[in-house]
């Protein structure tokens, strides 16, 4: 082996190692999210599970961008995701308002790490499929990041002013458990648009992406949870507008078959062979 094929061998390795190092960066912030929310530092907590949603997308790109992804790198990025998106958000809207909801309120929390694990799980069997444009179920770090954004949310004057009255114990209660069982549905929904130069579409993604960054970045406090139940709820309608459409397909399909059925008459007698009235 010369001396320029041993330099290509340990870059590739160490290329193989990044996606890792980003992930276990993931569990990092998700397990740092769990310590500030036991001790009521909700604000930071929320923003720690934000970052790991951010580096659990780079991972998944820079696997991607350099061609080295693998089983080992998937299956660890699933684990992770469970502290980060399952465990992390679970423990702080426990800690947040759920703590002294009865002594039982916390199998709401249980129940949504329940689904974000089932979630990856089905996520890493189809993971062998052909790659489609979508997810299958809300992915888990939409659910995760929308739970840990409402403490934010909650600190904006808008909120202050306009939504302080709603009952939001019950409110979040009820929204992790559509969140959960969105999660290990089979609602479809879209993955973030592509950037590029060359299509009016990768254009488009280029404009959604810089417009959500934008907003990410000077207006992050009023505009993560919105933009969470957003999204959630872009993929319950679209689901059920798709259902509608199907039904209505399925019954002008029934009409066509009934309007156009063929009638065929077989074994019509010759009129020597008819029977006489009485005979």
């Amino acid at each position: 082996m010369t001396r320029t094929t041993r330099r290509r061998e340990r870059v590739r390795k160490v290329i193989i190692v990044v996606p890792s190092l980003f992930t276990l960066t993931n569990l990092f912030f998700g397990i740092w999210s769990i310590v500030l929310a036991s001790q009521g530092e909700f604000y930071l907590a929320s923003w720690w599970i934000v970052i790991a949603g951010v580096l659990d997308m780079i991972d998944g790109l820079s696997a991607r961008m350099s061609k080295t992804g693998t089983k080992f790198g998937g299956e660890l990025d699933s684990l992770v995701d469970i502290v980060s998106f399952g465990v992390a958000p679970a423990v702080l809207i426990y800690f947040l308002m759920l703590s002294n909801s009865g002594p039982y309120a916390w199998v709401f929390c249980y129940a949504f790490v329940v689904c974000v694990a089932l979630r990856l799980a089905r996520y890493n069997v189809q993971s062998d499929q052909p790659h489609v444009a979508g997810f299958t179920g809300l992915p888990s770090p939409a659910a995760g990041m929308t739970l840990a954004t409402y403490y934010p949310f909650t600190r904006t004057d808008f909120f202050q002013t306009q939504l302080a009255d709603l009952p939001w114990p019950q409110i979040m209660i009820l929204l992790m458990i559509a969140l959960s069982l969105t999660m290990v549905s089979q609602i479809h929904y879209a993955r973030v648009p592509r950037i590029g130069f060359r299509t009016w579409r990768g254009i488009l993604g280029l404009g959604v992406n810089g417009t959500i960054l934008g907003f990410a970045i000077w207006s992050r406090d009023i505009f993560f949870f919105p933009f969470g139940i957003a999204y959630f709820a872009y993929g319950f309608l679209r689901a059920v507008v798709g259902f509608l459409e199907r039904g209505d397909d399925e019954e002008k399909d029934e009409n066509e078959e009934e309007v156009v059925r063929p009638v065929i008459v077989t074994d019509i007698p010759r009129p020597d062979q008819r029977r006489k009235p009485g005979g």
